[in-house]
């Protein structure tokens, strides 16, 4: 399988659009990165976790989110192919990089491939218990966002579950930090937001409601949940209803290098 057989087209945007306008269209397309450019030229990806850490960056003071450029907040992290480029070859590269593939071909380019399409065309054996992560990073109800906005950021992930008296109650992910922090700079007056965000608590922006799975699901079902439903991360439980693990995309990714 080529890589061509399998890329789709990203979404882009302007390094001279503002943050805000980044933020509506990942909404609107439901999407985790855009494709960023400047005269048809390539400049790089922006990510959620790029704009996570740009919209709670003090050195930026208390501008709006429409007032931040795109260009702020780019990342190079990605790898250029050709279309002819094995599947095979390249899973290990995405892997190290936990970035995205772009397909060139005569220095334009005609498309990308994310952990989804590598999840959605591989197939997968084994358990939920054979590819989780056995003790993942948790958040609490009463933490603060700009807390889990660190943790996020220092450990590289994208999502936490939310655990309270040692039950799962629900999840925050990095989409959630960001459209905090936009609102945050977009409604609190500059000289009242270091004081405010304090008050910022996860409980306020966790989503509830989560979707599990079982230590004995099989690891392609649990696939199809992250992929049907566009979420990147799944809480493993055990029959009496304990998360014992947490599966995300770069999981799965890493169940297929093995």
């Amino acid at each position: 399988m080529q890589i061509k057989d399998i890329m789709v087209q990203p979404h882009t945007i302007d390094k001279s659009d503002t943050i805000s306008h980044a933020l509506d269209i990942m909404d609107k397309k439901n999407t985790r990165r855009l494709l960023v450019k400047h005269d048809g030229n390539l400049i790089g990806v922006l990510t959620m976790r790029n704009l996570t850490k740009e919209l709670g960056t003090r050195k930026k003071g208390t501008k709006p989110a429409s007032s931040l450029h795109v260009a702020s907040a780019v990342s190079n992290n990605y790898i250029q192919v050709l279309p002819d480029t094995k599947v095979k070859d390249i899973i290990t590269l995405i892997k190290k990089n936990n970035g995205v593939v772009m397909v060139s071909e005569n220095n334009d380019i005609v498309g990308w491939v994310t952990p989804n399409e590598l999840m959605e065309s591989n197939h997968f054996g084994g358990y939920a218990a054979e590819i989780m992560q056995k003790d993942p990073i948790t958040a609490s109800p009463g933490d603060r966002v700009s807390h889990i906005r660190h943790l996020i950021l220092d450990n590289n992930i994208g999502r936490l579950p939310v655990m309270e008296n040692g039950k799962l109650v629900g999840i925050v992910t990095e989409k959630d930090v960001a459209k905090a922090m936009r609102a945050f700079r977009d409604v609190v007056s500059g000289n009242q937001q270091d004081s405010r965000i304090k008050n910022l608590i996860v409980e306020d922006i966790m989503t509830r409601g989560v979707k599990t799975t079982y230590t004995n699901t099989p690891v392609t079902d649990v696939v199809s949940i992250m992929i049907e439903n566009n979420i990147g991360g799944v809480p493993v439980v055990n029959l009496e209803g304990d998360m014992v693990g947490f599966i995300t995309r770069r999981s799965a990714v890493n169940a297929i290098v093995e």
